[in-house]
């Protein structure tokens, strides 16, 4: 699916031709949604200004909802608002920043894949290589709304085996990270879509078996490789700006 299909079905799915039939609530979701989406995606650039009303006038929606979602991405530390000038969209996350997500997730997240192949329900397995098949039809899109929309489905997975954990805590720890948003934002490699699909398939093969260990030692070996891929992306960055001051 190429770029312009993607935004046409996002502006859909936030618009849905009228909102009389849906709450409030549900409405502000999905614009919540589509803004995720398109930060991402790079749509929305680092550092760049966010209205209300231009979104309001992009999205075809009211204010309300549009302001809701941003509150919501405000408190998730997704944007930053600016006194009397809207929001702003945060600059990409730190080396430092990304050291220190890479520990919490090392903490938590082999210990949510252990406790899933011990607690995880049938429908929940079933959930989980579902999400794997939608990823895999989006491994293969080109440009960067069909990354943005792996990386949303990439945190989609990792809540999933965190939900099926049956640890609220950790759920709701790995979810303030925001850690996928921040890394998918980093850099538009494909290379990263493809690796990660084989890693999350030994995740969700180790807890369909259940086997704890192997569940545990997988989700490491992933976070680990997947630590090694984006910190290579500093390093070329660092190189860069190093050259750029030599010259």
């Amino acid at each position: 699916m190429d770029d312009e299909a993607m935004t046409a079905r996002g502006r859909r799915a936030v618009t849905g031709g009228t909102s009389s039939g849906r709450s409030g609530g549900r409405l502000a979701d999905e614009v919540y949604d589509t803004l995720l989406g398109q930060l991402m995606s790079l749509r929305i650039e680092p550092g760049s200004r966010v209205t209300i009303d231009v979104l309001a006038r992009e999205l075809g929606v009211s204010q309300t909802p549009i302001r809701d979602a941003l509150n919501r991405m405000e408190a998730e530390g997704l944007v930053v608002r600016v006194p009397h000038a809207g929001y702003r969209i945060p600059p990409q996350i730190t080396r430092n920043r990304f050291e220190d997500m890479l520990e919490v997730r090392l903490l938590l997240e082999p210990a949510a894949a252990r406790r899933s192949a011990e607690r995880a329900s049938l429908p929940q397995v079933a959930g989980l290589r579902r999400m794997l098949a939608e990823m895999a039809e989006l491994e293969g899109g080109s440009g960067p709304l069909a990354y943005g929309a792996f990386g949303l489905r990439d945190a989609a997975f990792h809540d999933l085996v965190a939900l099926s954990a049956g640890n609220q805590v950790i759920r709701e720890a790995l979810a303030r990270l925001h850690s996928h948003v921040h890394l998918f934002r980093l850099h538009h490699d494909t290379q990263v879509t493809h690796l990660a699909m084989a890693e999350h398939e030994e995740v969700v093969a180790a807890i369909a078996a259940r086997d704890p260990d192997a569940a545990a030692y997988a989700m490491r070996r992933h976070i680990l490789r997947s630590g090694e891929r984006f910190r290579r992306l500093f390093d070329e960055v660092e190189g860069a700006e190093a050259m750029a001051v030599e010259a």
